[in-house]
């Protein structure tokens, strides 16, 4: 398996392979200690599209319907956020909630593809944490809002590729606590169908990320938390919520 970052060293920005401790990039084959760079999300979509209501038990949490279809929504690049650095909590919201989620990161241009071949769109696969400001999303109609406040899409730390997606364990911890625990076999629709879905409405680009949903145990975080998002075989994306 190969993990992939994306990193500041001084004023250069730079994609990188990360192994014990180190970084090696792919442009130079220079190579660092992780230790004296700046993680940054791994990935520079052009879009992030978002799956509400995708976890079986999570529809059985909210008591809604099991959806026929994929429900989608957008989140904007500008609310993105590397592992590490701080959730800030907006002054207009008075409940901002953690939801732990997988994300497919699109390794090449992607339009009508079938679910048996979406594999092959794929670069890999990181944490995500789809932070919504709940109060918000019950007011508005639409939840563009309560979804795309600055430092709302923490992502990261590092795309791992060669995961089988179909059936991980996804974990959130909330100060230490568990407070999601949950495996990706119990989508609704699996990465491969969301792949097919989104792209017969959309046309994904390389780095584009999909959030495939958050299974039940969502909750509210309060400035001075720390939200961690634990992934099997890919990682834990942890970030602390700021005022």
């Amino acid at each position: 398996m190969t993990f992939i970052g994306r990193f500041r060293y001084h004023h250069r920005v730079f994609t990188g392979e990360v192994f014990e401790g180190k970084v090696h990039s792919t442009l130079g084959g220079k190579e660092y200690r992780l230790e004296d760079l700046k993680v940054l999300p791994p990935c520079t979509p052009t879009k992030i599209v978002c799956v509400g209501c995708n976890y079986v038990e999570h529809a059985k949490e909210l008591n809604e319907r099991i959806p026929e279809e994929p429900i989608l929504f957008l989140k904007p690049p500008s609310s993105l956020l590397a592992s590490g650095d701080g959730i800030v909590y907006p002054k207009q919201s008075q409940r901002v909630d953690y939801e732990a989620e997988l994300a497919v990161v699109i390794g090449r241009r992607t339009r009508h593809v079938k679910a048996d071949k979406a594999k092959s769109h794929i670069m890999g696969y990181t944490c995500f944490n789809d932070v919504t400001a709940r109060d918000l999303q019950r007011k508005d109609i639409q939840w563009t809002r309560a979804k795309s406040f600055d430092t709302f899409s923490p992502v990261g730390p590092f795309i791992a590729t060669d995961v089988d997606p179909l059936s991980i364990g996804i974990k959130s911890r909330l100060n230490g606590k568990i407070m999601q625990d949950s495996n990706t076999g119990d989508m609704i629709f699996n990465v491969y169908k969301l792949v097919e879905f989104i792209s017969g409405v959309m046309t994904l680009e390389a780095g584009d990320v999909i959030a495939t949903g958050t299974p039940p145990g969502v909750g509210p975080m309060k400035p001075g938390d720390v939200v961690e998002v634990e992934i099997e075989s890919i990682g834990t994306l942890k970030n602390k919520v700021v005022s």
